[in-house]
Parts: C-alpha cells; sequence; structure tokens
C-alpha cells in the first residue's frame, strides 16, 4: 500500500523523488521520508502527514545528492509517527523503503535485539534494515547483502537500498509487491508504478517475482528468483506526464467521475464488432477455453467485489452459468469443490490486490479448468499470471474512492457474459442486441452527468446526518452496496446496503426522520416490490431519495419523497448507469462536509498487503 520511489543520476535527485512521492500519494500518506547520498554522508528527512511537508521540511533546510530513496506510507505495523516513516537506515551506514508485510518480524526482532541492535520504531520493516547491515558487516557488498537479506524473510516486500559506501549502486528486489525500473539516459530509477516516474521516464522495466536488481547509472543488471541473470522486457509506456493531472477539476474523483463515457468507450475498442463480441479480444486461447467453461466463480476486493455481485445475476440470468461470487480474502482459507470447467476469474483495478493474487494462485493448484482476470494495468501480477485477460483501459485512476475502474469493470464483465453465451445458447439476434446496448452506454452516462448540479443540492441534505441506509433489489443490490461504500469512504457517514426486501427483517427498525434512505429504482420486474418496501420506509417518518428513470410511476409530490429522474435505459446496462448519480452523490457530500476526496483518511489506492 506504501508508494516507492528511488534515483541514480548525475543530477540532484531529490527534486525527482519528491515528484515521485507526490505521484504515489493515493497509495499512503500518513508520512513520508527521503534519504540522500551526498559525499559520504546520509541525509534523512522524515514528516508526519502528507508530501507537502515533507517538501516544506527540506526546502527549510535542503540537501542534495545523486542516489536516493523515498517513501510515502500507509500505516501496517505501528502508528503513523515520524519514527515509524520511513527510509529506516541503521547506523548511519544503509537505509531502505520497504512495501509489504515481513510475516516473521518478530522472531527476527528478537534476535536483534539480543545481538544488540537498537530498534527506533515499531515497524516490520526495521528489521530488514538491520539484517542488511549486518550482512554488510560480514562481508558482503549490497547487492549479496540484499540477496541474503530476504532469503531470511517471510511475507511480501519490495525493497530500494542504498549504502553509504557503495554511492554508485541502488539495489532494488520484490517479492509480492510490485516494483517497476525506469530506465533513463545516464540514469535509472524504481517506483511502485509507472505514474511515479513519467516526468523522467517512458521506458520501464517491471520486475518479476522474486527479481532482484541492481541499479547504477550506466546500466540495469537484473537476477532471478534462483540467481540466475536474466534479461526482462523494456516496455514503452503510452502514458504522458500530465496523464494524472486533475486538469479543471477541483479532485481526482471529480475528474474520474466524468471520465467513464471517455472510459467505457475505450473498454469497449476493439472489443466488439457491429454484431457480437470479438473472442479474441480475450486472448488466443480464449475460444477453446469459453467453449468448455460450465460454471464461473468470480474473486475480487472492495468495489471489485461489488462488480462481481452485479455479474452474478447476468451470467446465470442471461447464460444459465452457475457463478459463485467471493471475497479474496476469505476464499484462501477455506477448503473448496471446485466443478468442473469452472472458469475462475479475478477482478482487479491495480493487478497487485494481495489477497487477489494469493487466490489465484491457490486457484491454479486446486483445479480451475482456466483463469482470466479483468484488469486496468497491463504489466500487472494478475496479468501475467492469468490465462486469459482483458484489460479495462480505464486509464490512471488517482482518487482512492473507485469510479472510473468500477464502471469499466461492469461494462468488462457484460464483454465477457456475452462472449460466454455465444456457447451457451445466445442467439446471433440476442447477441446483436447486447452489442447495441453496450454501445450505447458512453452516451446515457453524459446524460445522467447532466445531474450533477440536482444532485449538488441533494447532498445538502447530507451535512448533519451521521447514517445512511441504501436499497436495491436484483441486480441493484450490488449497486446499492457500491453506493453506500463510496459515501463512508469519502464523507465518513455510517452508511449501510441491504436488498429492499429485507427492511422488514430488522434494518426497518433504524428508520427516523434521522436516516435518509437511497433507493435505485429502475424500471424492471422487481419495481412494484421496490415500492411496497419503499412504503414502509415512508410510513414510519424516513427520508426516500429514489433514484428512477422516467417511466416508473412514483411522484415526489408526496411528504418525504424525492424521486431523481434518469432517463430511460435497456435494463442490461441499467446497473453501470445507476451507479454514477450515487457516485456523484459522496462526493457533493464529501465536498460539503470538508473532508479530504481524494485521500480519505485510513485508506489507500492500492491494497498490497494481506
Amino acid at each position: 500500500m506504501c508508494g516507492i520511489v528511488g534515483a541514480i543520476a548525475q543530477r540532484d535527485v531529490s527534486p525527482i523523488l519528491l515528484e515521485g512521492l507526490r505521484r504515489l500519494e493515493y497509495r499512503g500518506y500518513d508520512s513520508a521520508g527521503l534519504a540522500v547520498l551526498e559525499e559520504g554522508r546520509l541525509h534523512r528527512r522524515r514528516t508526519l502527514g502528507k508530501v507537502q511537508a515533507l517538501a516544506d521540511a527540506i526546502a527549510d533546510e535542503p540537501f542534495t545528492g545523486h542516489l536516493g530513496i523515498a517513501h510515502t506510507r500507509w500505516a501496517t505495523h505501528g502508528e503513523p509517527a515520524v519514527k515509524n516513516a520511513h527510509p529506516h537506515q541503521c547506523r548511519q551506514r544503509v537505509a531502505l523503503v520497504h512495501n509489504g508485510i515481513i510475516e516473521n518480524h518478530a522472531v527476527l526482532r528478537e534476535q536483534q535485539e539480543k545481538a544488540g541492535h537498537r530498534f527506533t520504531s515499531d515497524t516490520d520493516t526495521e528489521v530488514v534494515v538491520h539484517t542488511v547491515y549486518d550482512r554488510l558487516e560480514a562481508g558482503d557488498d549490497l547487492l549479496e547483502a540484499v540477496r541474503n537479506t530476504v532469503t531470511r524473510l517471510e511475507g511480501a516486500y519490495a525493497l530500494g537500498v542504498i549504502d553509504i559506501r557503495e554511492p554508485d549502486r541502488l539495489v532494488a528486489t520484490r517479492h509480492g509487491s510490485p516494483l517497476v525500473i525506469g530506465i533513463g539516459f545516464g540514469e535509472n530509477f524504481i517506483a511502485s508504478d509507472v505514474f511515479a516516474l513519467l516526468p523522467v521516464t517512458q521506458k520501464f522495466i517491471f520486475l518479476e517475482e522474486g527479481d532482484i536488481a541492481e541499479l547504477t547509472r550506466d546500466g540495469v543488471r537484473i537476477w532471478d528468483a534462483d540467481g540466475n541473470p536474466v534479461e526482462r522486457p523494456e516496455k514503452v509506456s503510452g502514458m504522458s506526464a500530465d496523464a494524472v493531472d486533475r486538469g479543471e477539476y477541483r479532485h481526482y474523483m471529480q475528474k474520474e467521475i466524468f471520465e467513464q463515457p471517455h472510459a467505457i468507450a475505450e473498454t469497449l475498442e476493439g472489443r466488439i464488432s457491429a454484431d457480437g463480441v470479438l473472442i479474441e479480444a480475450f486472448g488466443h486461447e480464449a475460444e477453446s477455453i469459453f467453449a468448455a467453461t460450465r460454471a464461473v466463480q468470480i474473486v475480487a476486493c472492495g468495489t471489485s467485489y461489488h462488480a462481481g455481485l452485479v455479474a452474478r445475476y447476468w451470467f446465470e440470468s442471461l447464460t444459465g452459468l452457475p457463478c459463485q461470487v467471493e471475497v479474496a480474502s476469505e476464499f484462501r482459507y477455506r477448503r473448496h469443490v471446485v466443478p468442473e470447467g469452472t472458469l475462475f476469474v479475478t477482478i482487479s483495478q491495480s493487478g497487485e490486490t494481495a489477497d487477489t493474487l494469493a487466490a489465484l494462485k491457490l486457484a491454479k493448484e486446486i483445479g480451475y479448468a482456466a483463469t482470466l482476470t479483468l484488469c486496468n494495468v497491463p504489466e500487472s501480477s494478475l496479468v501475467r499470471e492469468s490465462d486469459l485477460t482483458l484489460l479495462t483501459r480505464a486509464g490512471p485512476e488517482i482518487g482512492v474512492a473507485s469510479t472510473k475502474a468500477f464502471t469499466t469493470q461492469l461494462v468488462a464483465l457484460l464483454l465477457l457474459m456475452t462472449a460466454l453465451g455465444r456457447y451457451n445458447g445466445l442467439s446471433p439476434e440476442a447477441e446483436k442486441m447486447r452489442i447495441e446496448a453496450l454501445r450505447s452506454l458512453p452516451a446515457r452516462i453524459k446524460d445522467v452527468l447532466a445531474l450533477d448540479e440536482i444532485i449538488h443540492q441533494l447532498a445538502e441534505r447530507f451535512g448533519d446526518k451521521r447514517h445512511a441506509l441504501f436499497l436495491g433489489r436484483g441486480d441493484q443490490y450490488p449497486v446499492a452496496m457500491e453506493g453506500a461504500l463510496k459515501l463512508k469512504e469519502i464523507s465518513y457517514i455510517h452508511a449501510e446496503a441491504y436488498p429492499a426486501g429485507e427492511l422488514k427483517h430488522g434494518p426497518l427498525a433504524l428508520i427516523d426522520e434521522d436516516m435518509p434512505v437511497v433507493a435505485v429504482a429502475p424500471n424492471n420486474q422487481l419495481l412494484e416490490k421496490l415500492k411496497s418496501n419503499l412504503e414502509e420506509v415512508r410510513a414510519r417518518g424516513g427520508e426516500l431519495i429514489v433514484f428512477a428513470d422516467e417511466r416508473v410511476q412514483m411522484g415526489d409530490d408526496e411528504a418525504g419523497v424525492t424521486v431523481i429522474r434518469q432517463p430511460v435505459v435497456d435494463g442490461l446496462i441499467s446497473p453501470v448507469v445507476f451507479t454514477i448519480p450515487l457516485q456523484l452523490l459522496a462526493y457533493h457530500v464529501a465536498v460539503l462536509k470538508g473532508t479530504d476526496v481524494d485521500q480519505p483518511r485510513n485508506l489507500a489506492k492500492s491494497v498490497t498487503v494481506e
């Protein structure tokens, strides 16, 4: 969850490291730090809070250097505090930054304390820097010291390490946490992802699991987990340095909400023809795998899990394929019965979600027929380790609360559902109708975004609220779950979602005039049932806010009822469209309450630890 940047160059690296941290701040913002080597001295500066606090501290007492590492932290071991901020160092000789969790840190710490090491933090990381130091003192060079250190570590890590006695060398390694190398001219870099390095390079090498790399100004050498020298392919990023700028928008989240028509168009581009889905878009083995698929197992976390829950309705009702959906962190810790011919589908924005990656590895061991990932990052671990892939093409998503990543995942799942339907009785005519509905999505979302000012005014009703309830039925229930998640993530209002039919089984006890109830109400076969459920709320004095399409007969002239009308859309795509106003509502409520919209407390964008 933390962000790593490192650089070795002929020029001063401090500005490069600071800019990289700003671009990685979505990965963690409890504290930040930087360490630079200058003429045999190790300069380190750490601050509590966001990267700007670190930048201010360095501006007050500047230092320069040609080799350095930096880090922005999301706390796992040890509270947010300067003493727990990275980089960590040992006896003014070696410093390192770390993303991940060292599971055997307690054992190592006890051994090191007995050996005379003094710990200055509560982190798991400090045992790593002490181990590296001990190996250096035993005669290892920096590369060997890091290689011998990681053999003692259990858990996940991405590391960047420097030693004052080797000022022309930066060593990096990864296991279970992402790390990328940026290639420059007379300079080279490391980072947790490419966004950090776009101002200085567009050429990247993505380290594989267990790789260890040595960076100098003149080149990069890489060894695999077995110690063999390897060549990893160099990739050129198509993103520009300003791809992650906010532009005219106040927040990244707002920008990303309004980017959804374009993002969805990109997701569809090259994947559909006039009549159907292009099966080869999923990979060259897709046709044979899809033809043999008899069931689908979806595993994901957070917002991606909600996308999977929507897809379960689609798969079972529209293709007849059994579909199970499970939270990745739970999937790993139970026994499994794997039905024959089951396609294992993972969903992740980053492709580095630790629990989802671990579930994929388990799935390969226990007999799933094939694996497929829906992901936004081409060179991510999930993409590399899956048989088939469909990239969502959402583009960079910096706001921690996912918006366009979610809707593009839904679109990708619709493509997958339609592709599998072809092998399960879907007629060419029906497939063509689904394609037409998908093509209409960008325009329909633009229509809903036009409700922005209305929803802005509606958000004022939540200014003094502490709780909210979201309701939906059928495939709109997971949409309600996602709406509740968005509100709680960025406004800190406690929000829950329920299937509307469950009201009388408990949640109705919470209803009063201080509990807004938000419902999504497309004109489908469950509408009348939903109306009855909403009457239960109104009869008990609750305030109802209903997002309904224009055909729904539901007046807002009744006391306590507000209806926000949306354009009529095909039922297939309605979960995507009805998501948009809930995103806007959460955004405007958070702005009204003055919270940090893009970087909500206690959360980080990419969950690369279990």
